[in-house]
C-alpha cells in the first residue's frame, strides 16, 4: 500500500501567481495532483468545467456545505469556494501529494483540521506589481480590482500563519524555491 500523500496549500492574493506556479510544479513533478475546487463564480477567460474549477450554482454549493462535503470552504469577493474532502482523501490514499490552490481563509482552515499540511504563501514583490498584474490580466472591472487590492493587504498580513513564504519576483525562481521546500519536507526527521 502506498504511503499517504501530503496536503500542500498554495495561497496568495489574487494576481500573486499561485495558479501559474502550481501549473509549473505539476508539469515538473508527477507525484503532485491539483485538487479542483468548487466555486459559484462564473468561469474567466479559458477556464473550463472540471479543469480549473467545478462551477456550480449557489444553492448546490450551500447543499454541499450542509452535507459536510468540504475540507474547507469560504466566501471571497462575493463568491463561494470550497475543496471537496472526498477528492482530496482519495488522492492522498493513492500516495499522491495533493496541492490546494486556495485563499488564505481556506489555508488557515485546512491547517486547523490537518496540522501536518504544508502551507506556502506566495507573496508579490510589491503591492504596485500586484496591482499591475491584476489590471494586466484584463478579467475584472475597476470595482472588482479595487476590492481585490483592499483584500490583498489583509491577505499579505496573514502570511505569518503559513509555514513558508516565497516571494514571486521571477516565476522560475519561485517554482525552484517551492520545490526546495518540498525536498526539505521529504528529508525532515519525523519525531514521534
Amino acid at each position: 500500500m502506498p504511503k499517504r500523500g501530503w496536503l500542500i496549500v498554495l495561497s496568495s492574493p489574487s494576481g500573486g501567481g499561485k495558479t501559474t506556479i502550481c501549473d509549473r510544479l505539476l508539469r515538473r513533478n508527477c507525484r503532485l495532483k491539483r485538487s479542483i475546487s468548487m466555486t459559484t463564480r462564473p468561469p474567466r477567460g479559458q477556464e473550463r468545467q472540471a479543469r480549473e474549477y467545478y462551477f456550480i450554482d449557489k444553492l448546490e454549493f450551500q447543499k454541499s456545505i450542509r452535507t459536510r462535503q468540504f475540507l474547507e470552504w469560504t466566501q471571497v469577493h462575493g463568491h463561494y469556494y470550497g475543496t471537496l474532502k472526498a477528492e482530496v482523501e482519495k488522492q492522498q490514499r493513492s500516495g499522491r501529494d495533493v496541492v490546494l490552490v486556495i485563499d488564505v481563509q481556506g489555508g488557515v482552515a485546512v491547517k486547523q483540521r490537518n496540522p501536518e499540511a504544508i502551507l506556502i504563501f506566495i507573496k508579490p514583490p510589491s503591492f504596485k506589481i500586484l496591482e499591475a498584474r491584476l489590471r494586466g490580466r484584463g478579467t475584472d472591472d475597476r470595482k472588482t480590482i479595487s476590492g481585490r487590492l483592499r483584500h490583498a493587504r489583509w491577505e499579505m498580513a496573514q502570511a505569518l500563519k503559513y509555514d513558508y513564504v516565497v516571494v514571486n519576483r521571477r516565476l522560475s525562481e519561485a517554482v525552484r524555491q517551492i520545490e526546495a521546500v518540498l525536498t526539505a519536507e521529504r528529508l525532515k526527521v519525523q519525531k514521534r
